[in-house]
Parts: C-alpha cells; structure tokens; sequence
C-alpha cells in the first residue's frame, strides 16, 4: 500500500473496477445516469461504513468538507444528499450484493490454508 495515498482510496484499491462495472452492467444501474454513476454511490456508501456516518446531510457535509480529496479518493463529482438518496431508492441492490459475493469468493481463496486460530463445525459469516 502506497503511504502516500488515503487510507480509503488503498482500501478501495481492493475491489477492481472491472468486477464492479460487470455487476452494474449485469442490472442496468447506469442506464440513463447523467451525473452519480453506481460506482460514486458505491463510495460514498463505502465512506459511510467506514467512517460511520448516520445521516444525509452528515455524509454531505463530510465529503464536501474535503472536497479537494474527493478525486484522490475515487469519486469524479460531489456527493448532494437529495442524489444519495434517490440513488438509494432506486437503483438495484443486488449490483452490491453480487459485489459481495464476488468478493467473498476471493477472500476465501486467499485465505483457504490459514488457521483460524479456533476449529469451527460450520462456516461462519460476518454481516455488518
């Protein structure tokens, strides 16, 4: 990881934008977007677990509070809490759910031979 860059875009870094744009694309969730592409509402959604934002106008005010970071950390246009919420009612929820799973396919992969540190009989999921 890059010291340089923050520590949200390195987390992000994780998640290629390839297997992103299959999941909107298998939904349709940038059709007819002009300005708040499914990616943007996936990182401002990001941010929000991350930095543990409750409301609208909170997520607003932090975002635009840096919004000299906003390209550094992936978005490519400001975040408007009237947007975020119309995204969130209408576009497709399995595009982030198909994320998902896709990611935890690749985690367990790469954590296939790792000892837990503790033997279960039956696989465990974490769910925030």
């Amino acid at each position: 990881m890059d010291p340089r860059r923050t520590v949200f875009a390195q987390l992000i870094e994780g998640i290629h934008r390839e297997q992103f744009q299959r999941c909107v694309e298998r939904y349709g969730g940038d059709r007819r977007v002009c300005r708040f592409s499914c990616r943007n509402q996936f990182l401002a959604m990001a941010f929000v677990q991350l930095t543990y934002r409750e409301s609208l106008r909170n997520i607003e005010a932090c975002l635009r509070s840096r919004s000299e970071l906003l390209y550094s950390l992936g978005f490519r246009g400001e975040v408007a809490r009237s947007t975020l919420a119309e995204t969130n009612k209408t576009r497709d929820w399995r595009i982030c759910a198909d994320l998902a799973q896709g990611l935890i396919v690749k985690i367990r992969l790469l954590y296939a031979n790792e000892k837990l540190g503790l033997e279960l009989k039956e696989t465990v999921y974490a769910f925030d």
